[in-house]
């Protein structure tokens, strides 16, 4: 995963445009990040480890550039693993997403005919077998062909000195192209282009873009030219800045309220759309990855509750593997903040070859998720700068259980839920329960194992909290549905361990209290998040009644503390935690 940039036209100014497209890019990948420029008919290089931040560059000026910010799948973070990757003479340069499933293959074999490597990366066979190819024909045959010897899903940008061109070529990962005035820009995310220019070509599978004097696309792997399909940025991309927060995992836990009270007004014609779609289907499928994949599992239960509908779920690295069952009378959701996570769109287009209808809930316009469905329904959370999801997720619960009370004839009171979740979140977020929850992160900051359990939609709601607690504070934690406390998790608990009770008041209540009495007598320090205290809790932190509701205002509280928590444990920057990246495009 990473973040793409590139530029070429008629400005001297690749190299001021590719460092601040980079930085608006940072979130895809931050353990390195680098720039190459045109000199002459050579590449000037400069890479480096660490955070782009408020990074300046030295290279000189140029008219074309490429740039490129790291995620390690192959190679340690280091500078010479960081990208951009040359050839030999140092007159191409490449930025890559993906992985090159038969890199070492590929490797041994131009080692064997005297090129040298500099990095361990799978990535660099890819100007190497370009600069192969050049010694019998042209750059764009030779990117080509390049492309056509690569395994796996793969997306690069390659830049070449002597022809003052940028090519790429992709299967898999996003690619977005940038039409400006005297001027093309690529990137792997159009909010990087949108400064510039909101005239853009989406980049489709097995297609390649020659962008120079001229822009000239292609089919893959035949070399055909095909005519591009223009589109307009018609949505806005936020400029987003930290205001009054310290980070903007902050920032967006606070702006919660606002996204729910928008999809509360404004969501009920999409949930009438998705609700006739799931009445129709013979079959209706939710899936996700990470904090998604909860919001699936969410999903099963407020759609069994409200709705009386059975919806299946499956986590989406895992679909490819049920697919078998799917039919032209399926319809698949799938549930995305980025809509570029590859776990969630390979198996989308699998499932659109077997006739499936596909309605995506996503938050990101333009997105390949969002161009693979037939049917869109917008999470309308706004940019997430932070990597640690939040609003995005509850937006996807407010969008379902919407959904759901549509699909029961009862959208007035799903709508009303929803606006009461916000108020409550309002409320949390300015009174006591705040510095309950400060308290509570700097009492626990020293505990290496944390377990938090919940029954019925409160077991998604307990699986979501555990995510939430071990990506921002690096802190073990593991989520169980209170019934397995018996089958084996008993054997965690001892004294001191902290467990969450998540205890909505609805017939999980007297159950999950049994559950927070047998870890209680067994010397765990417990928790209690839900709308009424009971003598079992050693600390309680309480939310609102609000039916299906309730589960939103208590995912806050899990932000929260997750937040605190890793402040407490020192860490600086929690918008960017360490072996992550907001987009997946990867498997």
């Amino acid at each position: 995963m990473c973040g793409i940039f590139g530029y070429v036209g008629k400005k001297q100014k690749a190299t001021d445009f590719v460092l601040k497209g980079l930085k608006t890019l940072e979130y895809r990948g931050y353990d390195s990040w680098g720039i190459a420029v045109k000199k002459d008919n050579t590449i000037d290089l400069e890479k480096h480890v660490g955070k782009i931040g408020n990074a300046e560059s030295t290279l000189p000026e140029s008219t074309l550039g490429i740039g490129h910010t790291r995620w390690a799948t192959h190679g340690g973070v280091t500078v010479a693993n960081a990208h951009p990757h040359s050839d030999c003479h140092k007159q191409l340069a490449v930025v890559h997403n993906g992985i090159v499933e038969n890199f070492q293959e590929l490797k041994e074999e131009l080692i064997a005919k005297g090129h040298t490597f500099a990095s361990e990366t799978d990535s660099e066979v890819i100007p190497h077998l370009i600069e192969e190819a050049m010694k019998n024909k042209g750059f764009a045959s030779a990117v080509r062909d390049t492309f056509t010897r690569l395994q796996g899903m793969n997306a690069f940008v390659a830049m070449s000195a002597p022809s003052k061109e940028i090519i790429a070529a992709k299967t898999g990962s996003p690619l977005v192209i940038g039409i400006g005035k005297d001027a093309y820009f690529i990137a792997s995310d159009a909010s990087g282009i949108a400064p510039h220019t909101k005239e853009v070509i989406f980049l489709e599978d097995n297609q390649m873009v020659i962008l120079g004097e001229k822009l000239q696309l292609l089919e893959l792997p035949d070399g055909n030219e095909i005519e591009p399909i223009r589109q307009t940025l018609d949505w806005q991309f936020e400029n987003a800045q930290l205001g009054k927060y310290p980070h903007f995992l902050l920032k967006e836990i606070n702006e919660q309220p606002q996204t729910l009270e928008y999809i509360a007004q404004h969501g009920t014609e999409e949930a009438n759309k998705l609700a006739i779609l799931i009445s129709q289907a013979f079959g209706t499928f939710l899936l996700g990855c990470g904090t998604a994949s909860y919001a699936g599992l969410a999903g099963t239960y407020l759609f069994s509750t409200i709705a009386k509908k059975h919806v299946n779920f499956t986590i989406g690295s895992e679909f490819e593997y049920l697919e078998d069952y799917i039919t032209d009378k399926s319809l698949i959701i799938p549930i995305s903040q980025s809509g570029e996570t590859i776990d969630i769109v390979d198996p989308v287009s699998k499932a659109k070859q077997r006739g499936a209808t596909i309605a995506a809930l996503v938050n990101v316009q333009g997105s390949t998720l969002y161009r693979q469905a037939d049917f869109q329904f917008l999470l309308s959370a706004g940019q997430e700068k932070a990597v640690i999801a939040t609003k995005s997720f509850t937006a996807m619960i407010a969008t379902l259980l919407l959904t759901a009370y549509t699909l029961a004839d009862r959208q007035e009171e799903g709508s009303a839920l929803i606006t009461e979740a916000a108020n409550n979140i309002t409320e949390l977020l300015q009174d006591n329960t705040l510095q309950t929850i400060q308290k509570l992160a700097y009492t626990l900051k020293n505990r290496e194992h944390m377990y938090l359990l919940g029954r019925g939609l409160s077991y998604a709601t307990a699986m979501e909290a555990t995510l939430k607690i071990k990506e921002t504070s690096y802190v073990h934690a593991e989520g169980f549905a209170g019934g397995e406390l018996k089958h084996g998790v008993m054997a965690l608990i001892e004294k001191g361990t902290p467990c969450f009770i998540f205890a909505p008041n609805d017939k999980t209540y007297n159950e999950i209290i049994s559950n927070a009495q047998e870890v209680k007598a067994r010397g765990a320090y417990v928790i209690g998040v839900g709308p009424k205290n009971n003598q079992v809790f050693d600390t309680f932190i309480q939310t609102a009644d609000i039916q299906e509701a309730t589960m939103i205002p208590q995912i806050v509280v899990s932000q929260l503390f997750a937040y605190y928590l890793a402040l407490a444990r020192g860490i600086t920057d929690p918008d960017k935690p360490r072996n992550l990246a907001k987009s997946v495009t990867v498997k």
